[in-house]
């Protein structure tokens, strides 16, 4: 079932599945601000069933970033351009960027799990987006690059917490600074891919992933994800807590005593 179609962008659903592609190849899945906001419509349309959102592109890279239009003076058509963004207020110009890392911020929804199928390039606001998910399957020719450095600008559509969460401080910092590319292989000895499979088995793994995550009961997994996410920001005794009102929490559902 087609839940949405445009700008680049199409979503899907087959039961507890869908899938989130972007669909403009001939650019290699570049991204524009209608396309963020395709994307961030994509987190909206999902029906209530859905358990798991795989990410994808269409082509040979999953995306090559923020399409270089967005750095010629007019920019695109009916789109404020770089110039006239850096004329705007502080405000406007916090707003607008707000609103572009909305496209970025629902994949780690508490009720859904989201997997991003890498392959080829995901440079930029593509490394970006790779990064939003929760995990990443990806094929041997991907191709992370934080590229933003190298044009004067800063990684700012949500991926510097995510990347340093999987790969620390230090790491992150030589990424971006750089802007050199991480292969595949690197990527899964860092923790930035989850695994790392030949091209032609990028689709296969992915559909056996999201098997194995819809085989739990789907608030256990809607607590362990909660869990999880929250531990970095808990002390030792403080997460124990947690744990405790969360088994809590199952334990009465399981004996019909939930809310």
């Amino acid at each position: 079932m087609t839940l949405l179609e445009k700008d680049g962008v199409r979503v899907t659903a087959d039961a507890e599945v869908a899938t989130v592609t972007l669909a403009h190849p001939a650019k290699r899945n570049a991204q524009t601000p209608a396309m963020w906001r395709a994307l961030a419509e994509a987190g909206r349309v999902l029906p209530g069933g859905v358990r798991v959102v795989v990410l994808r592109g269409e082509g040979k890279s999953f995306s090559a970033g923020l399409d270089r239009q967005a750095f010629e003076p007019e920019g695109f058509e009916g789109e404020p351009s770089f110039l006239d963004m850096a004329r705007g207020s502080e405000a406007e110009l916090d707003a607008l960027i707000a609103e572009y890392q909305e496209a970025f911020t629902w994949w780690r929804r508490p009720d859904l799990l989201s997997i991003a199928a890498v392959q080829g390039h995901a440079i930029g606001a593509g490394f970006q987006l790779a990064l939003a998910c929760d995990l990443r399957v990806c094929a041997q020719d991907a191709q992370f690059a934080m590229r933003e450095t190298s044009l004067g600008l800063v990684p700012d559509l949500g991926g510097t917490h995510p990347l340093v969460n999987l790969v620390g401080t230090a790491r992150a910092l030589e990424m971006c600074a750089t802007g050199r590319f991480v292969h595949a292989d690197e990527a899964e000895r860092l923790g930035l891919a989850n695994l790392v499979v030949a091209p032609d088995e990028l689709d296969g793994a992915v559909a056996d992933l999201s098997a194995a995550l819809l085989a739990a009961p789907r608030n256990a997994v809607v607590e362990t994800k909660a869990l999880l996410a929250g531990a970095a920001g808990r002390g030792y005794d403080e997460q124990r807590a947690a744990e405790r009102a969360a088994q809590g929490r199952r334990l009465r559902d399981l004996a019909g005593l939930g809310d």
